[in-house]
């Protein structure tokens, strides 16, 4: 069975992001096609990336901090982030989170859902870039929840009904695409 991490993406106090996560996980765990868990990047205290060498050179240099992180991200087949749109982009956090690793992530599929004043999409759209260097398959359907109509007061998630379907199909992509990615993996 596939293992799925739901990603924050943001660790600042009174974030968003783990609302989304966790409406994101119930929703995945009643399919039953795959092991879903909510990796939430403030539980790993990353500090600022500023290694020597790049991970992807050297895994000796990665810092201690790191090797919960890198196991975590090692350990799963594909991942959903949960992306909120800072200045048309995603998060220093998330950023930092993903740059501290490379081969961990080569290989494996991922899908994005975002939030923000334009439903993130921007955010989503940079973060893409950032996973086809990674070697990751990223999905087509990416549901954009608005601060606006899909928060109260921008800060409690009451979704619309209608991002469950999308939700879905993001789901239904990204367990096709983990799985005929594992051989890939498998073979590395």
């Amino acid at each position: 069975m596939m293992k799925i991490g739901i990603i924050t993406g943001s660790t600042r106090p009174g974030r968003n992001s783990l609302q989304v996560a966790q409406w994101v996980k119930k929703l995945a765990d009643k399919r039953g096609d795959a092991e879903y868990e909510i990796v939430d990047i403030a539980e790993y205290n990353l500090p600022l990336y500023n290694e020597p060498i790049p991970a992807a050179y050297s895994q000796k240099y990665v810092t201690p901090e790191a090797i919960p992180w890198s196991e975590k991200i090692a350990e799963l087949d594909g991942y959903v982030f949960i992306t909120p749109e800072y200045n048309h982009g995603i998060t220093s956090a998330l950023k930092n989170a993903i740059d501290y690793l490379y081969p961990e992530w080569n290989n494996k599929a991922a899908g994005i859902v975002s939030y923000g004043s334009s439903g993130g999409v921007r955010a989503a759209e940079a973060l893409r870039v950032v996973l086809a260097e990674l070697q990751v398959a990223d999905v087509r359907t990416h549901p954009a929840m608005s601060l606006f109509t899909d928060f109260v007061n921008m800060n409690e998630f009451k979704p619309a009904d209608l991002h469950i379907a999308s939700v879905n199909t993001l789901l239904d992509q990204l367990i096709a695409w983990s799985t005929v990615l594992k051989p890939l993996r498998n073979n590395e």
